[in-house]
């Protein structure tokens, strides 16, 4: 069963001015404020349709509406040749950003969304994914933290008072990258374990011992670390779900690994003993196959059966509770971002 990560790219131009003179410049900057407010409720849409729709190609098209509602704001700000009265440092700053965000949340997306595909492979791919995603974010705010202080600048220029007011939509995009940032640092500490977990399915399906042990140690170790992070995590606005789930996600990653793991062991070690038995019963003649040889084997066969029905009834137990828990941390993070994020 696969897990979810949730792709949020958020950022957010709020723009309040107030005027006591100068009204031209006002009307600049209201016009450009205008195209930027466009932009916000566009980004608010995407934000919303990731946490709360489960319709890939309704996230999809609220994203292309949001590069469009760039691209038309982009053109409008940039057909302001002359900016005001030949002042054109903050016109040329508001574009600059918009032709980064463009390519970021158009071009940058497609390489996230390849990088999405593979980051399941393992725990390095994944933070690797993350970060890549993080930095894109960065980078768009890096470039508003610019646009920010051009308008300031532009402002105090021409004594214009702008207000410092966050408007309803800035608190809800604060909550929602609040919400996103919560629910990746314990999805982190849940995949670590679960990829483990995996190397370890696949080490038993090819009976490969060694593996089996190694996987199953760096089970134990993943798990005790996450727990000893969960610690340290505080509910979110009172919900400590998220905190829950994964405390019993890595409860069950370190059984598995110290109860399950050593009962395989032992099941494969029988096994490999009892084929060493056949091979070497079925390599001798009739009259060269001692009676204690076919008595041991004859032993061996009642004891394997027991021992293959013992497995598969502890390897289906396992992986029953296994997939309860998958599914149940999913649906908790679904609902948890469902639940933080606002709507609307």
């Amino acid at each position: 069963m696969k897990i979810k990560l949730l792709l949020a790219i958020t950022f957010f131009i709020s723009l309040n001015l107030k005027a006591q003179e100068f009204k031209s410049p006002v009307d600049y900057l209201s016009y450009i404020g205008k195209e930027q407010e466009n932009i916000s409720k566009s980004m608010w849409k995407y934000t919303s349709a990731v946490a709360h729709s489960k319709s890939a190609r309704r996230i999809d098209n609220t994203r292309k509406l949001l590069v469009k509602s760039i691209q038309t704001a982009n053109k409008k700000v940039s057909a302001l040749k002359d900016g005001y009265q030949s002042d054109v440092e903050y016109r040329n700053q508001v574009i600059e950003f918009l032709n980064i965000s463009e390519k970021n949340i158009n071009e940058e997306y497609d390489k996230i969304i390849n990088m999405q595909e593979v980051a399941e492979q393992s725990y390095d791919l994944m933070e690797a994914f993350i970060m890549t995603r993080d930095l894109v974010n960065k980078k768009i705010d890096a470039e508003y933290d610019k646009v920010s202080l051009a308008q300031k600048t532009f402002a105090a220029k021409y004594k214009i008072n702008l207000t410092e007011d966050v408007s309803e939509l800035g608190k809800k995009m604060k909550i929602s990258g609040e919400v996103f940032d919560y629910h990746t640092q314990l999805y982190l500490i849940f995949f670590k374990t679960n990829i483990t977990d995996l190397y370890l399915s696949q080490a038993i399906e090819k009976k490969d011992l060694g593996a089996i042990q190694q996987n199953s140690s760096a089970l134990i170790q993943y798990a005790e670390e996450g727990l000893e992070k969960l610690k340290a995590i505080k509910p979110y606005n009172g919900d400590n779900t998220m905190v829950l789930i994964t405390k019993k996600a890595l409860d069950y990653y370190k059984k598995e690994a110290q109860q399950f793991s050593p009962k395989v062991v032992d099941f494969l070690m029988f096994n490999e003993k009892f084929d060493s038995a056949r091979k070497s019963l079925e390599s001798k003649s009739d009259k060269d196959r001692t009676k204690e040889e076919i008595e041991n084997y004859n032993g061996m066969v009642k004891q394997i059966n027991k021992e293959i029905d013992n497995y598969n009834k502890i390897s289906n137990s396992n992986l029953q509770e296994k997939n309860t828990i998958i599914s149940n941390w999913n649906a908790t993070g679904d609902n948890f971002i469902s639940g933080h994020v606002p709507q609307g």
